[in-house]
């Protein structure tokens, strides 16, 4: 994204974002594929496995610290620690490691998200690997509405591809039980209309969307801090990212992403049933 697109409030903006991710990359990195990695059971009391890491909690007061000093006035909401009140009509929405399973298992399709919400919707999202270095931004504020990737000094613009036919699609969830039984039907009559299935990658397979080696995205169950990072790149690449009816999904819950407007609406014509 050039620097003319700009006005001096984005930038501002957009600087902390990526400071804030900086701040992110060595508390993950250190961990990663270490041995000596625990993890704790954030859901032990329901049976099913929701991990935290050291590396999250790290990685989370890395980037709030950054950003109490660069824009204290702005609240913050993160996975891991408790909100921070603001002034500001800005809210931060953190999640340090999306994807906790994956780098776990020393998988790199794990990512940092880092959302600027106006009190409206998210208008920066950003979404960071650091084991590979890529940054997947969005912008969407005052009638703009861009993305970019950058990896070292590599940078260009994102774009979704055209695809308008389930037929011709590659549809990614990150695991193969979608929700509840009835959002699992839902997502499994979509998946038998597409080319190609696969999972995992967590929010990474956003990111590809974005860049435009995926076309659609379907998910249940996301909570607030693992979607605002989301829309902005999305919609900044020229997509569409709902709920399962259409409507804002800013706070989580069900989730379909496509590249392709005419391919989100033959989604949701199957996913509204549900």
């Amino acid at each position: 994204m050039d620097g003319d697109t700009r006005d001096d409030g984005d930038a501002a903006l957009l600087a902390a974002a990526h400071a804030a991710a900086d701040a992110a990359r060595a508390p993950c990195l250190e961990r990663f594929r270490q041995s000596t990695l625990a993890a704790d059971d954030k859901a032990e009391a329901s049976g099913r496995f929701d991990p935290v890491t050291a590396a999250d909690r790290a990685a989370e007061i890395a980037m709030r610290a950054v950003l109490a000093r660069l824009r204290p006035g702005d609240a913050v909401m993160g996975e891991e620690h408790a909100p921070t009140p603001g002034d500001t009509g800005f809210t931060w929405v953190l999640d340090p490691i999306d994807g906790t399973r994956s780098y776990m298992s020393g998988a790199p399709t794990w990512g940092v998200l880092v959302a600027l919400n106006d009190g409206v919707r998210p208008v920066i999202g950003l979404i960071d690997q650091p084991f590979t270095g890529e940054r997947f931004e969005g912008l969407v504020r005052g009638g703009r509405a861009t993305a970019s990737w950058t990896r070292g000094a590599e940078k260009r613009a994102l774009r979704t591809r055209p695809c308008a036919a389930l037929s011709d699609a590659t549809l990614f969830t990150t695991y193969p039980e979608v929700g509840t039984a009835a959002e699992q039907a839902g997502f499994n009559a979509v998946r038998d209309h597409v080319r190609l299935t696969r999972y995992g990658l967590d929010c990474y397979a956003y990111a590809l969307l974005a860049m435009g080696c995926v076309d659609l995205v379907i998910e249940a169950g996301l909570q607030p801090y693992d979607v605002q990072a989301l829309i902005p790149v999305i919609e900044g690449a020229g997509g569409v990212i709902t709920g399962w009816r259409g409507e804002d999904c800013q706070q989580g819950g069900r989730v379909v992403a496509a590249g392709d407007a005419a391919l989100h609406a033959a989604a949701l014509e199957i996913l509204s049933r549900v």
